[in-house]
């Protein structure tokens, strides 16, 4: 009779004695790196045509600072506008009247056609075709009246043009995170007895708001960034005030190294509001995802 005799045990690896593999290819890499920033460093500081002593004298210089808080001010104010208009665009897209979703689509395309300069330059040069802005009943009288020169000023041009792009991104912005939201929640919702309204605010937007934050957050720096554009309409932003020292100084590096410098941090200040709302908003999200996660890993007899 022939016994048959049970399989070796496979050898298991000991977890406690284990190395960490050596990956050569990341050691070169990280040296390489090192090397580039060291050379950049180098580039820098030795550079004497750098001039850091005049980025140092003009950094906090009353007429950069004044550029810097106009930049910031179109930014906000731009991303501020452009989001109310953007979610009644994007309402008007979703919505099933067909006549206000071709007239909010037909918006959307050419606001997000026409580079921002190019709207910049026109919305300046307005008067050109409206001597006068009033305003009345369509073919018929007027209530009131202004010199169109005297209303278009380079601030009204900058917020009008920055408004009007920002405006059509964020109705797809919107437009996509309200599409994200699955319709079995609304239904739960109105199985619970909620209103529409109550459906939205409640149920709906906090959920798309997960999938709105993060393009919103980069199309704020990308408005914040575009405002360097209405150095062109002699706009006092950050760009114009010191394009203006360097034209009498002719110290051109230096002073836009400057600009750099408040773009930077600027930016940097945003991108760390951006990812806090960013954990806030997914905050349930992220829970369920760790839950299911320790679910199925208990499940498996696994440690945690």
């Amino acid at each position: 009779m022939t016994t048959l005799s049970a399989p070796a045990p496979e050898a298991v690896d000991d977890v406690a004695t284990a190395r960490r593999r050596v990956r050569p290819w990341r050691w070169v890499a990280g040296i390489v790196l090192a090397v580039v920033a060291a050379q950049l460093a180098w580039f820098l500081v030795t550079n004497d045509r750098f001039e850091w002593n005049v980025v140092a004298e003009y950094l906090f210089a009353p007429t950069v600072l004044s550029g810097l808080a106009t930049t910031v001010l179109l930014a906000v104010v731009a991303m501020v506008i452009g989001s109310v208009v953007g979610g009644l665009l994007a309402a008007a897209q979703l919505s099933d009247f067909a006549p206000l979703r071709w007239a909010a689509t037909l918006y959307v395309g050419v606001f997000r056609g026409i580079p921002p300069l190019v709207q910049l330059i026109f919305w300046f040069n307005l008067a050109y075709l409206l001597p006068r802005i009033s305003i009345g009943i369509p073919f018929g009288p007027e209530f009131a009246s202004w010199d169109a020169n005297t209303v278009i000023t380079p601030l009204t041009a900058a917020v009008i043009g920055l408004s009007l792009v920002e405006s059509a991104y964020m109705a797809e912005i919107i437009r996509a995170g309200l599409l994200g939201v699955d319709s079995g929640q609304r239904d739960a919702a109105r199985a619970m007895g909620f209103t529409p309204a109550q459906t939205f605010a409640r149920v709906v937007l906090p959920q798309a708001m997960r999938v709105i934050i993060p393009p919103s957050g980069s199309q704020f720096i990308s408005v914040l960034k575009g405002t360097a554009l209405v150095s062109v309409i002699a706009m006092a932003d950050l760009l114009h005030s010191v394009q203006v020292i360097y034209n009498r100084t002719y110290q051109i590096v230096p002073l836009l190294i400057v600009a750099c410098i408040w773009y930077l941090v600027v930016v940097t200040i945003l991108t760390i509001g951006q990812r806090w709302l960013e954990r806030h908003f997914s905050r349930g999200h992220t829970a369920n995802s760790r839950g299911r996660r320790h679910t199925a890993s208990t499940s498996d007899g696994a440690t945690i």
